[in-house]
Order: C-alpha cells, then sequence, then structure tokens
C-alpha cells in the first residue's frame, strides 16, 4: 500500500535483520505482559490479533489502494476479485453471528452507520487521499511497520486530517441522510447473504470480463504466488492474495469475538490527535464527537482504546515481518513532490474516513460484513475517489503500477 520498494515482498529470502526483529520482538512481549497485567486478558489477545494482522498484510501486500488502481489504469482484476472473496467469506461467517446477536456467549454487534452525505463525501475524499498518500488505512500501518519512511509522513498528516473531521462531523452527520440500515436485521441472514454473494460474484465477473477485453487472458501471478518455497515463505513471503484474505477475515471475526464488534482502524487516529491536543491546553471535549460514549475513550488511556492497541500491534506486526525476512530496509531520501503527496493524502484519508464513520476497513470491509449499506455507497464513493486520485498520481512523481500484488 506504499511506493517504498523497501517494503515489497520478493520470492527470495534475504539476512534477518537482527536488531529491528529484537526490538519488535520485545515490545510485542512487553505490550503483552503490559496489557494483560493493566486491562485484561482480552486487551492482550487483541494486541496478539493486532500483531497477525500486520504480519498478515505485510506478507501478503494486500493492498485495497494498489488493487484498485491497478484495476483502474490496467483492468488487471486480481486484486479486486481477492477482496470479494474476502468479502464473501466474512460475510459467510459474520452474517449468522450478528443475526443471533451472540457469539460464545458475548453480545456482538456490527459498525451499522447512517447512509447519506456524510458518507459519500467522505469516502470519495478518502478514495482520493489513497492515492495521493500511498495507502489506505490499514496499508499505512503496516507500510510504516515494514520500513516505508514515505507513509510515516502519510500517517502523521493521517492523524491532522481524522482530528479536523472529528471536529467537523456534527455537521456533516446533520446533512441529509437514511439512517442507519442492516440487510442483516431487515432481511435476515440468510436473504441477505444470498443477495451479497451475487453483488460479489457480479463485481468479480465484471472485472474478468474487463480484463479479458484489455488483455485477452487473466494474470495469475497475483493469486499463484508463493505456492513455491515451503514453510520458508512463511516468513519470507509473498503469500498468496486468496491466503492474505482469508487469513484476514479470520482475524476479524477473532476480533468480533473479543472485542464484540469487528475490526475498526481510524477512531484511533482521531483520539490520539486529539489527546495530542488536550496535552498541549486545547480542550477537546467540548466538541460533538467526543460526547455520549466517545467521552470515556478521551478521559480513559490509550491502552484502554481497543482500536488503538490493535493498531500498535498491527506496526509491530509488520515490522516483526519485515525484519525476519531481511527486508527491513528504511529509506529516508524522499522527492519533494511525493512528500507532499504524502502530506495531502494524509489529510484527504483522516478527514474522509471520519465523514464517512470510517476508512477501507471500519466501512468497507467491517461495514459490509455487518451488513451495513453505508459500506456498498462507501464502496462506490470510494472508487470513483481512487479513479481521480490515479490520474493525479504522475503530477506527484508516484507510480502507477501494471500488476496487482505490490504494497498499496
Amino acid at each position: 500500500m506504499a511506493s517504498n520498494p523497501s517494503t515489497l515482498p520478493s520470492p527470495a529470502r534475504s539476512q534477518i535483520n537482527l536488531a529491528p526483529a529484537a526490538v519488535s520482538a520485545a515490545l510485542i512481549v512487553l505490550g503483552l505482559i503490559y496489557l494483560n497485567g493493566t486491562v485484561s486478558g482480552r486487551q492482550a489477545a487483541l494486541w496478539i490479533v493486532g500483531i497477525l494482522l500486520g504480519a498478515t498484510l505485510y506478507h501478503s501486500a494486500f493492498g485495497f489502494t494498489s488493487s484498485w488502481r491497478v484495476f483502474i489504469s490496467d483492468r488487471r482484476g486480481a486484486g479486486l476479485r481477492a477482496q470479494m472473496l474476502m468479502l464473501a467469506f466474512g460475510c459467510l461467517l459474520f452474517f449468522p453471528v450478528l443475526g443471533n446477536g451472540t457469539l460464545w456467549g458475548q453480545n456482538v454487534s456490527g459498525f451499522v452507520s447512517p447512509v447519506g452525505t456524510s458518507v459519500l463525501v467522505g469516502a470519495f475524499i478518502f478514495g482520493i487521499g489513497m492515492q495521493m498518500g500511498g495507502g489506505c488505512a490499514s496499508g499505512t500501518l503496516y507500510t510504516v511497520g515494514g520500513g516505508s519512511t514515505r507513509m510515516i509522513i502519510t500517517l502523521i498528516g493521517f492523524i491532522i486530517g481524522s482530528v479536523i473531521g472529528a471536529a467537523h462531523l456534527p455537521w456533516w452527520a446533520s446533512q441529509p441522510s437514511f439512517a442507519p440500515y442492516s440487510i442483516v436485521q431487515e432481511w435476515g441472514a440468510p436473504t441477505a447473504l444470498a443477495s451479497s454473494f451475487v453483488l460479489f460474484l457480479g463485481i468479480a465477473l465484471f472485472t474478468i470480463w474487463a480484463e479479458k477485453r484489455r488483455h485477452g487472458t487473466l494474470i495469475s501471478s497475483a493469486v499463484s504466488a508463493g505456492k513455491a518455497g515451503g514453510w520458508g515463505r512463511l516468513l519470507s513471503g509473498p503469500w498468496p492474495l486468496v491466503i492474505g484474505s482469508i487469513v484476514l477475515v479470520l482475524l476479524n471475526f477473532a476480533t468480533l469475538a473479543l472485542a464484540g464488534r469487528p475490526w475498526g482502524i481510524t477512531s484511533a487516529f482521531a483520539l490520539w490527535g486529539s489527546k495530542i491536543l488536550m496535552a498541549v491546553g486545547y480542550d477537546v471535549s467540548g466538541w460533538g464527537f467526543w460526547q455520549g460514549p466517545a467521552a470515556a475513550s478521551l478521559a480513559a488511556p490509550v491502552r484502554n482504546d481497543i482500536t488503538s492497541v490493535m493498531d500498535i500491534g498491527i506496526i509491530l506486526g509488520a515490522l516483526l515481518a519485515a525484519s525476519l525476512a531481511g527486508k527491513f530496509a528504511p529509506v529516508w531520501k524522499l522527492p519533494a513532490r511525493s512528500v507532499l503527496a504524502a502530506i495531502i493524502g494524509g489529510l484527504l484519508l483522516g478527514y474522509g474516513a471520519r465523514l464517512a464513520f470510517g476508512c477501507n476497513i471500519g466501512a468497507y470491509f467491517s461495514g459490509i460484513l455487518s451488513g451495513s449499506l453505508h459500506g456498498w455507497l462507501w464502496l462506490v464513493a470510494a472508487f470513483a475517489g481512487n479513479v481521480i486520485g490515479t490520474k493525479i498520481r504522475p503530477f506527484f512523481g508516484l507510480a502507477v503500477e501494471k500488476t496487482s500484488q505490490t504494497a498499496c
């Protein structure tokens, strides 16, 4: 999900980067002990889920941003088809559980948000930001851990944009919209599942038609890479996109079981930025965004926030994966135009995510798995934004790839 070559998995495994591997492993163990002792065993388990998400995202290079860009620019659809597989498998697991309302004795609920102006505008802005910043929410985190220095800039912009979006969200939420709508709750899990499968299949078939029309055949490397190489491939990568999609669903399901709700990312960015403002004397507690249940998150330590714990875990999981694969090699000299694009992209990502009630994970992945119509609106609007963003990229010296399995 970033353009830094140092973060891209390669078939051959090189020597382990011992120092970053040791640091990341130590931090993972210390974090596990700390969270288990100060919060709960459940929070410690979510920390491990975050670590595994980071390693999976890194080794499978599961790029929402790159997959959309490659299809838009070159009609290669392997990445999009992997996303449809991921969503189909996820709905198969999530819909019956959400319809029942409990999982292994715990109450569970999905991410179901209003459908309207705020989501439409926010997702479109987020889509442009994906291509400008070089990644989505999950891509920003795992490529930061994987050694992309450019994505550190994107992450800083992401946090700042999230805070601005949080300040403006009450106004956007007051614009025309429909009430939250869950097809699982309104239609029942079987009907919702069948309807969703039809849409997933339709999108996958469209990508096949478009790819064959442009190229005459389907590219296979994006889904078959990583078959050879034995168990060493587990540490060195790359993993096939199909394997990555399945593991991401299972880890999202583990999040649902442990946290009582699906995987999300960007609410933590608004929290981090707001806490920084509070620390320097700027009181944000009166903002509409931080009223109601959200007030408790602002007042509590970061260690208590599930999303924050998992986000940090994703970074460390990707760092450990990159280091064990011998691919952690940050590049500190960056072109000025690329830095500018990262700043602008990060701001758009953060602002758009708050308006849209989530990002490619919280609104798209987990939103659709929750049966929320706002997840489908997010997909359409964000894809349109990606079309614009893909056309803008060359003006900032950013590449437009011709293959699917690449960082975001």
